[in-house]
């Protein structure tokens, strides 16, 4: 069953990258993408009270444990923020696969902190998976020279905030019940968004952009939290039942090329793609072999 929530993930977060793309073109290009992450943590402020009515356990892990999982909550929303800024820059379809480098955070981190193992062809579909990322990255004549530093730092340092967050998640999760250490995370993600809202220049961003367009923004950024909150509730789910790096590795960003490419064709208002033949070849060839690499990671866990 692992496999099936590891799926569903990717297919409602291409929703959510193209969701979050939208979001920043039409509402955030004059404002700082830190705004749109105080959205992020009243959504899972409001969360906290639905969590601890289904489960009653919340506060039975120790002051220790509930500090280190809103830590895991606070890596999370660093990791996002890092990500909305190289958004802002790029297509959906080029920064979502740098998501991939969270594979390799993952694995060395699953390696240290939870003594997961993983056999030679798993390793050898992490490395497709994240070879077809990097072809995904370069421009249509697949010139390395074309990598920007600036999106590749962001994203690096995106994924392995993500990763480590991760990591912690799953090592609680075991020990202290999945529900408790959600409610804890999400916690940890509140309180950085506070954080975020006691910046005067955030706090003034946030509160101009309220007035401007409350139900466009709220509406639209509940939903997609909504979306997020399921893909990365599903994901984290497949974490406990399998080796966190593979489900990682699972969380392809085909899906994300495949709905820019519909939106470009059918609600081009929504989101734009360059569908360029070389540039449809190349992410052609790296949706490809993540693919590939995704079935030789389930074939070695079979073997």
């Amino acid at each position: 069953m692992w496999l099936a929530y590891a799926f569903v993930g990717p297919v409602l977060w291409a929703v959510s990258t193209h969701i979050d793309k939208y979001l920043v073109d039409r509402y955030f290009r004059h404002s700082d993408t830190a705004v749109l992450m105080v959205f992020t943590a009243l959504t899972g402020i409001l969360l906290l009270p639905v969590i601890a009515a289904f489960e009653p356990g919340v506060f039975q892990p120790s002051l220790r444990n509930r500090a280190v999982m809103a830590v895991s909550g606070m890596l999370y929303m660093g990791g996002m923020l890092f990500y909305l800024r190289a958004i802002q820059q790029e297509e959906a379809s080029v920064v979502a696969p740098l998501f991939q480098a969270n594979t390799l955070f993952t694995f060395l981190l699953g390696w240290l902190f939870l003594g997961e193992a993983l056999g030679w062809r798993q390793g050898a579909g992490m490395a497709l998976v994240v070879a077809g990322a990097l072809s995904l990255s370069i421009d249509a004549q697949f010139r390395l020279s074309a990598f920007k530093r600036t999106l590749v730092v962001l994203m690096l340092a995106a994924t392995f905030a993500v990763a480590l967050s991760g990591v912690l998640f799953k090592f609680f999760a075991v020990e202290d019940r999945f529900w408790a250490t959600a409610f804890w995370t999400f916690a940890g993600q509140g309180v950085f968004g506070l954080a975020l809202l006691a910046v005067p220049g955030y706090g003034r961003q946030f509160v101009r952009l309220f007035r401007k367009s409350p139900g466009a923004v709220m509406g639209i950024n509940a939903a997609n939290e909504l979306i997020n909150l399921g893909a990365g509730l599903s994901v984290r789910w497949a974490s406990i039942l399998a080796p966190v790096a593979l489900v990682t590795a699972v969380s392809s960003t085909f899906f994300v090329f495949l709905f820019g490419i519909l939106l470009t064709l059918f609600f081009p208002r929504l989101g734009r793609e360059d569908l360029s033949p070389g540039n449809l070849v190349r992410k052609g060839i790296g949706a490809v072999l993540v693919m590939a690499g995704v079935v030789l990671i389930e074939w070695g866990r079979g073997g």
